[in-house]
This record gives structure tokens, C-alpha cells and sequence, in this order.
């Protein structure tokens, strides 16, 4: 099944790259395994899935053991406290999550302290979410000239969580995105990446320039979180209807 999935998912991404008019080469597929077993994760990496995500520390440093080697580009990409900065600097290619100056200052000093310079995205709530992590649209070019300062940072580019459910309001929020993007490249050329667009929404992503897409459930199917959430909806809207 994984092997299906994945395989149409790459073609996916080649269609709405053609679309446009891109080469789909410079899309990278993230696969994310959130609640994903490491024999399942270690399955998709033999399929020829370099970059692997994870949402959450203590699940990335479980896989981490588990499958290791140079075979796996490790991304971050869940939300990241401060307390939890030490275990993962150092240990992932991408912290895609910086949602303030702040957490990038705490990652700085350690990545400082390891002597290396730790690449992160800076996170923008594009779609100005209450619910949402992420900077504002309007605070990011500041923000991303602080983190640009920073001396154990290598700020890759932007990242965004558009909204769910309407593709015409994450088409605006990708645009916002890959707007600031192209503000902040002007000053740090090496500033290129999108991370942006999942399952339900990445080929509109691509379309509104996405380089990185990070997709879970399209490879792998859905997940207990994910299940449950849809079983909610789904009460929620029979308890509405009257049923």
C-alpha cells in the first residue's frame, strides 16, 4: 500500500508542478511519520524516501535510533518549547517550526555551543489564525532580519500551516507566504525554501511555489490522531442535523 501511495503522491506532485510550468526536482517530498511504527518508516525509506518528518521530540529521537545512518535527512517540524531545544539541535538537517525570535535565539546559542550553525525555517501564520503558531505576516520581515543576525542560525527560508478546508483561502496564505519569501531572499539568497502544503492541499501549494511539501496521511493512510479528529466531525455534525 505504501508503495501505491507514494507512488501516486509523486505524481501528484509532478502534475501540479507541469502545471505550472515548474520542475518538479525542486519540490522535496517530506514524509511525515507522526504515529507512524519505525518498521513502516523504514519500509517508506527503502522506497527511496530521503527526508522524513516528525511532529513531536520524543517520537523523532525513537525513530532516530531506530533507523540510523545517513540513509535519512531529518526534519522538525512539529512545534518546538524551548526545553526541548538541547535534543534536537544538531540532530535534524531543518527545524521548520521557529515561530519566534526568541526560540530562534535559544536554538542559536546551542547550535553555537556545538559549534555548528543549525538551519531552521521561521514560521508565519499566514492565514492569521487565532488557533495557530507562527509569526504574523506583518512581524515576519523583521523577525527573519533577527534571525539572520543570529550567528548559529542558517535561516533556509519560510513556513506555513494554511487553512484547512478551503483550498481558495490556503491558496491566499501560500501566496502570502512565497510573497514575504521573496522579501527576505532579497536580502539572504540562500532564504529560498517554502515548507508548505500537506495532504489535502499540497498541489496548491506547489502551484503557488512550495519547495518543500509535507505529506503523512497520502502516504500512509490516516493515523489514530487523525481518525479520532474525523470521528469528532463527524459527531459533531449528526448532533447538528439532528440525527
Amino acid at each position: 500500500m505504501i508503495a501505491q501511495n507514494l507512488a501516486a503522491v509523486r505524481a501528484r506532485i509532478e502534475a501540479a508542478a507541469r502545471n505550472v510550468g515548474r520542475d518538479a526536482a525542486g519540490v522535496t517530498l517530506v514524509a511525515v511519520t507522526k504515529e507512524v511504527d519505525a518498521a513502516v518508516a523504514r519500509e517508506a525509506v527503502a522506497l527511496g524516501l530521503v527526508d522524513l518528518g516528525e511532529n513531536r521530540v520524543k517520537e523523532l529521537l525513537k525513530k532516530q535510533e531506530a533507523l540510523p545512518g545517513p540513509d535519512v535527512r531529518w526534519h522538525m517540524i512539529g512545534t518546538l518549547q524551548r526545553n526541548k531545544v538541547v535534543q534536537v539541535v544538531g540532530r535534524v538537517g531543518l527545524i521548520h517550526s521557529v515561530d519566534s525570535v526568541s526560540l530562534g535565539e535559544a536554538i542559536a546559542g546551542r547550535a553555537q555551543a556545538q559549534g555548528i550553525r543549525q538551519g531552521v525555517l521561521l514560521e508565519v501564520n499566514a492565514g492569521e489564525e487565532r488557533q495557530k503558531h507562527g509569526v504574523a505576516p506583518s512581524e515576519a520581515e523583521e523577525a527573519a532580519r533577527g534571525l539572520l543576525d543570529m550567528t548559529g542560525l542558517r535561516l533556509r527560508g519560510l513556513m506555513t500551516v494554511a487553512p484547512q478546508g478551503d483550498l481558495d483561502a490556503a491558496s491566499r496564505a501560500f501566496r502570502t507566504l512565497r510573497e514575504l519569501r521573496d522579501a527576505i531572499k532579497m536580502r539572504a539568497e540562500e532564504a529560498i525554501e517554502l515548507s508548505m502544503g500537506m495532504t489535502d492541499d499540497f498541489e496548491v501549494a506547489i502551484e503557488e511555489g512550495a519547495t518543500i511539501v509535507r505529506i503523512g496521511t497520502a502516504i500512509f493512510g490516516a493515523r489514530e490522531t487523525s481518525r479520532r479528529k474525523n470521528d469528532q466531525v463527524g459527531k459533531m455534525k449528526e448532533e447538528g442535523s439532528g440525527k
